[in-house]
């Protein structure tokens, strides 16, 4: 049996899926690009405040879920450009908190609507 969760404090959907979806303990977040929820429009050119959105865009999708980032177990880092990937990772890490979630990220050739970073997440209510 699956949940869905959807809250007004992250971009609404632009295409055939949810914000989260939960499974038994899990709950698997879809990849949220720097989308401001009321404005529906990339935040910045800036790859940081790309990122700080991204994550503020996870934190609401996770709380209405019941959950925080210490929640989560797996990540996956989608990026226009790995030359931005310690610039993203400082950002990201200002978010969590040992123990990390695994991750994993890649240079991918284009992001929904130009955005420069993308996140998705898997996290466990266990």
């Amino acid at each position: 049996m699956k949940k869905v969760y959807s809250t007004n404090q992250a971009p609404a959907a632009i295409g055939p899926y949810s914000q989260a979806v939960e499974v038994g303990d899990l709950a698997f977040i879809s990849g949220q690009i720097p989308l401001d929820p009321n404005s529906m429009e990339i935040v910045s050119d800036d790859v940081a405040k790309q990122t700080e959105q991204v994550m503020k865009n996870l934190g609401a999708i996770l709380k209405e879920a019941g959950l925080d980032f210490q929640h989560l177990v797996k990540t996956t880092i989608l990026l226009d450009s790995m030359a931005d990937f310690a610039t993203v990772n400082d950002v990201y890490a200002s978010f969590l908190e040992e123990p990390y979630p695994a991750r994993a990220a890649f240079e991918v050739s284009e992001l929904p609507k130009g955005a420069k970073v993308e996140i998705e997440a898997v996290a466990t209510k266990a």
